[in-house]
Formats: C-alpha cells, structure tokens, sequence
C-alpha cells in the first residue's frame, strides 16, 4: 500500500504598511487600470502630504502624481523631463511605477 504525501512551502516578505504609500511619486502609464483622479482621492484619503498632478502627452506616460516638495526643488518641467527621458524606456503604457528620488540642490552664494 502506498501513502500519498504532500507538502508545502510558503515563502514571504512581511513589511509594515507605511504611509504615505507612494513616496516622491507616481507615473502612470497610459493604459493604467486605474488613474490620476482615483490615485489622488486615495491618497487624499491615506496622508496629508499634499502630491500635484502633471499631465504628461506621450503614447506610454499618461500622468505623473508627484509630492509637492519635490515640486519646491525641482521645475515641474524637469520632473516631466526626467521622467520622459529616465523612466518611460522602462515601462510600458499598461504599468503604474513608483519614483523614489535624491534631490540635491547645491547653492552658490557670493555677497557683495
């Protein structure tokens, strides 16, 4: 008589939630299934950190959330050109991509 035996293994990653969910910000692709509006009432919901929406017009890149700080470092030009250059070749239009960045603003000053 033969016993049928079976076995299982479970493997994990547990992290603590952390809030806000979305750090510096988020891009969302076109064809994303959910969008700008529905991310930003949700995080309305989730944080005070107040995020600025940037209307992106490119075929993958639809929307870009970004926290407002980021905003105080950096042109929201800059922002959509980093993201156009640096992020848009790693995604496609179907993909929602978070964005974790290190702004360093060097400042020069000389009085008279």
């Amino acid at each position: 008589m033969q016993r049928d035996s079976s076995r299982y293994i479970i493997r994990a990653s547990v992290k603590e939630f952390s809030l806000p969910p979305i750090h510096d910000g988020l891009v969302l692709g076109r064809e994303s299934p959910i969008g700008h509006m529905a991310v930003a009432k949700a995080l309305d919901l989730l944080t005070i950190t107040p995020y600025e929406h940037l209307e992106i017009e490119d075929e993958v890149i639809g929307d870009v959330l970004v926290r407002s700080a980021v905003l105080r470092k950096l042109s929201a030009d800059q922002v959509r050109d980093f993201v156009l250059t640096r992020v848009k070749p790693l995604m496609g239009p179907e993909e929602i991509v978070h964005l974790e960045m290190e702004i360093e603003v060097q400042i020069d000053s000389e009085g008279t």
